[in-house]
C-alpha cells in the first residue's frame, strides 16, 4: 500500500503493508534509525515520535495512520546536519543521556513539552517525561537538561514557533 508521509519537513512516500508499524516504516524503509525499538508495547518511550507536535508512540501506530499528519523524528530537530537543537544541547551539557536508547524520545518529550510550556516547572518537566523510561540517569540529569534548555530558550530572542530547533 503507498502512503504519503510527511517526515521532518520531507514529502516521503513508502509502499508499506497495512500492517506496518510506524517504528518498523521509520527505521526500515526511511533509514531514520534515531527512534529506538524498545519495548514494541508502548511502554518505554524509545519508540516517540512528534505527530503534529505531540508526542506519539511510533510502535502502537500504523504506518497507514500517519498520512496526513506532520511527523517529526529525532532526526528533524536539528537547525542543520551537523547542529544539535538547543534541547540536544542541554542534554549533552548537563550529561542527560547514558547509553543513550531513551535519549531521542526523551529529547522528544522535552522538545514538545517546551513548545507548548516556555517555563515550566519541575514538576510539569516530571510529568512530561514520566511515559519514557530510563534505566540509567535517574531522571535528575535529565531534569536539569530540560531546566537548562528552557533558560537557554528564555534568554534567546527566537520566535515561539521556533523556540526549540
Amino acid at each position: 500500500m503507498k502512503v504519503d508521509l510527511n517526515i521532518n519537513g520531507v514529502e516521503r512516500t513508502v509502499d508499506v503493508e497495512p500492517r506496518t508499524s510506524l517504528l518498523d516504516c521509520l527505521r526500515g524503509e526511511l533509514a531514520l534509525t534515531g527512534t529506538r525499538a524498545g519495548c514494541e508495547h508502548g511502554v518505554c518511550g524509545a519508540c516517540t515520535i512528534l505527530l503534529d507536535g505531540e508526542p506519539v508512540r511510533s510502535c502502537l501506530m500504523f504506518a497507514v495512520q500517519a498520512d496526513g499528519y506532520e511527523i517529526t523524528t529525532i532526526e528533524g530537530i536539528a537547525p542543520a546536519p551537523g547542529e544539535l537543537s538547543v534541547v540536544q544541547d542541554a542534554f549533552v551539557e548537563k550529561h542527560g543521556m547514558q547509553c543513550g536508547y531513551c535519549t531521542s524520545g526523551m529529547v522528544l518529550a522535552a522538545h514538545a513539552l517546551l513548545m507548548r510550556n516556555a517555563n515550566p516547572t519541575d514538576e510539569e518537566i516530571r510529568d512530561a517525561i514520566s511515559a519514557n523510561l530510563c534505566r540509567c540517569t535517574g531522571y535528575g540529569q535529565i531534569v536539569e537538561a530540560i531546566r537548562l534548555a528552557a533558560d537557554n530558550l528564555a534568554q534567546s530572542n527566537v520566535f515561539p514557533a521556533e523556540r526549540v530547533r
